[in-house]
């Protein structure tokens, strides 16, 4: 409980700035929807009420708050519209369905899990050769950092636009967004992880003639274990959100990035607010299976958290 409620009362403020910012967010569209339909509003023409502030419009038609939360097309959707929304895309919907969330979902984790892959294995190689070559540290360690200086919004295009003149096209340019966006947090936290064991630990090792490579094995790669799977938990995230960029650009017909381009494209906010909930569900699902398979592999190792 001294876990879950902090979690709680965070969300449930997170909530109430939600519902009540939707009032002077949707209060112009629906005081219009509502004399369209006849009802009487204050002021009576448009271009009076463009002049009159959302709090202060609201305080005038009162009676019209409650059509703030269930407006087709809202500036700012009410949760129960983005609930409903999300059951009737993932499980009121066939999964084959071009529809179905669960299905744009699946094509995005494909890259997502294929890039995060990349970027692990790449991490990690860099990390380890960072560690044990000081020629490595003086020269791949700067340019891993800088590499993070460049927006991925105006690396995406680049990238999609290069592999495309090379015939490479689909899943492959969207998982080496990810890739590059995973694998800096594991090269930083295996650095960080690889070389944690203090002096006297490798000292230890050596008076027991324990060459590099029984170092790695025996004293490092078990150190870094705590910090590997914090990256990797930062890592999948990243992944996530660079399948998602790698859409954007090419103008994806499938995948949580092309449901928020459909939503922005069509002025249907539901849509696109819907994917973006979808897409943070499944990231906290990553982060959570991460954090099951780091607890279970730091006990069998003896270093339970």
């Amino acid at each position: 409980m001294r876990n879950v409620l902090p979690i709680l009362t965070v969300v449930a403020v997170i909530l109430g700035l939600w519902v009540m910012a939707v009032v002077p967010m949707n209060i112009h569209l629906a005081v219009d929807q509502a004399q369209r339909d006849g009802v009487v509003v204050t002021p009576e023409t448009p271009a009076a009420r463009q002049d009159v502030g959302a709090l202060a419009l609201a305080a005038r038609n009162t009676g019209v708050i409650p059509a703030t939360y269930t407006l087709d097309r809202p500036r700012l959707p009410g949760p129960q519209q983005v609930v409903a929304e999300l059951w009737k895309t993932t499980v009121g919907t066939r999964v084959t369905s071009k529809q179905s969330l669960v299905y744009h979902g699946w094509v995005t984790l494909s890259a997502t899990l294929l890039g995060f892959a990349i970027g692990t294995g790449l991490g990690i190689a860099l990390a380890v050769g960072i560690v044990f070559f000081r020629t490595m540290d003086l020269s791949v360690m700067p340019w891993a950092i800088a590499s993070q200086t460049i927006p991925i919004l105006a690396l995406a295009p680049m990238i999609i636009v290069i592999m495309g003149s090379l015939g490479i096209q689909g899943l492959l340019p969207k998982a080496i967004i990810s890739a590059y966006l995973s694998f800096f947090p594991v090269v930083v936290g295996m650095v960080k992880g690889l070389r944690s064991p203090d002096a006297m630990q490798v000292d230890l090792l050596r008076t027991y003639h324990a060459n590099a490579a029984q170092g790695f094995w025996k004293l490092r790669l078990p150190a870094s274990m705590p910090y590997l799977f914090a990256s990797l938990k930062i890592g999948i995230s990243a992944a996530l959100v660079g399948a998602i960029v790698g859409e954007l650009p090419t103008g994806a017909r499938a995948g949580f990035g092309a449901r928020m381009l459909v939503g922005d494209q069509y002025g249907q906010p539901l849509v696109t607010w819907a994917a973006l909930f979808a897409a943070a569900i499944t990231a906290a699902v990553l982060v959570g299976l991460f954090s099951a398979l780091e607890r279970v592999s730091l006990k069998r190792m003896g270093m339970a958290r």
